[in-house]
């Protein structure tokens, strides 16, 4: 089995720019500003940094200092063409760390640009409509098979094409593509959509792959969130999908030398995501149901929500690495369609821990 551990951090930056290779009457030609969201994924060997479990911090650490010049700054004065795939392409060719990985940028809530490990730039627009459903196919008595709804979110990722970077991501064109299906979705039955008679996460996102595939050669992936804590990826081959929790646990990294902070018992409310990955049962139209997963992970979940992690007997030590690779070993064979594991100490920083052929680090 070949595992991979990334570390991964994030901070912000607040900057003003205007981007002026846009149509002439288009917004972002205007000087304006942003709350951006940097965020780092990079593979980095054990005791990278001050300790062994320092990695995050030091990661962070170098991000925050590489995004200084751009804090509270005029981004014209650093880059000619300000866009966010820009953006991600100044902070790779500075940033102090071995391993890149991912580099992402995001300027609002809704969108954003990741770039991978050969520097293609993968764009990303989300989107949200509200509609109800109900699983015809679930056995009697799941919540599911009742009538209810939700606040849809769909993530449309798409391959930008290198012959136009310098026009930066066109999330325009994403909105105009997406306006037909949202006229179809949004306020509705679900079930009385054609071709969601059976409306789970998975059979939306294929049903919106479908749909845009043909206007939108570049799409990469579609990500439908059902809920804040769950959802399904579908690339038009697989389906994935993710479960969601929050742990609030003390910890303490025993490695970290003598008067660092770190050493100290403190705490964090952690946020783990489950990846899994399995074929499309055909007649329940989902890989695995979500609240399978939330049952089976429990009995991990008990032994590591609101408890002292530092007082687990088996695991190397509390940084996010550490942790993740005890959940793998603890979760894995009771969830073996299990194929990678986010934890993240604060938002954006912490560990992803991948394994197996179907476990790509985008979308994150």
């Amino acid at each position: 089995m070949n595992e991979r551990t990334y570390i991964t951090a994030a901070a912000n930056f607040e900057a003003a720019r205007h981007v002026t290779i846009l149509p002439e009457h288009h917004r972002s030609r205007r000087l304006h500003g942003h709350s951006f969201l940097a965020r780092v994924i990079a593979e980095v060997p054990r005791g990278w940094g001050d300790f062994p479990g320092g990695e995050v911090g030091e990661l962070r650490t170098r991000l925050a200092a590489c995004l200084a010049p751009l804090d509270y700054s005029d981004l014209n004065r650093e880059l000619e063409q300000p866009t966010d795939e820009n953006l991600a392409r100044w902070v790779r060719r500075r940033l102090a760390a071995p391993g890149i990985e991912i580099v992402g940028i995001q300027s609002t809530a809704h969108e954003g640009v990741e770039l991978d490990r050969d520097d293609r730039a993968h764009v990303w627009r989300r989107y949200v409509f509200e509609a109800a459903h109900q699983l015809p196919n679930v056995p009697a008595g799941h919540k599911c098979g009742q009538m209810h709804g939700h606040g849809f979110e769909v993530i449309i990722h798409a391959n930008q094409d290198l012959g136009t970077r310098d026009l930066g991501v066109d999330y325009d064109h994403l909105d105009k593509l997406w306006a037909p299906l949202n006229a179809d979705l949004d306020h509705t039955c679900l079930n009385d959509v054609p071709g969601l008679e059976n409306p789970t996460s998975e059979i939306i996102s294929s049903w919106i792959w479908h749909r845009l595939k043909p206007k939108l050669p570049e799409l990469s992936w579609v990500t439908v969130y059902e809920t804040a804590s769950s959802g399904a990826h579908f690339d038009g081959r697989r389906y994935r999908i993710w479960k969601e929790v929050t742990i609030d646990s003390a910890a303490r990294l025993t490695h970290a030398p003598v008067g660092d902070r770190r050493r100290r018992i403190h705490g964090h409310t952690y946020t783990l995501r489950l990846h899994l990955s399995a074929p499309l049962d055909e007649v329940m139209g989902w890989t695995v149901d979500f609240g399978d997963v939330k049952e089976i992970f429990n009995e991990t979940f008990r032994r590591i929500d609101h408890h002292p992690l530092y007082e687990l007997a088996d695991v190397e030590d509390n940084d996010c690495a550490s942790l993740a690779r005890w959940i793998k070993k603890e979760a894995c064979q009771a969830l073996s369609q299990l194929h990678r594991i986010d934890l993240y100490e604060t938002r954006g920083s912490g560990a992803v821990l991948v394994w197996a052929e179907n476990g790509p680090l985008l979308p994150v």
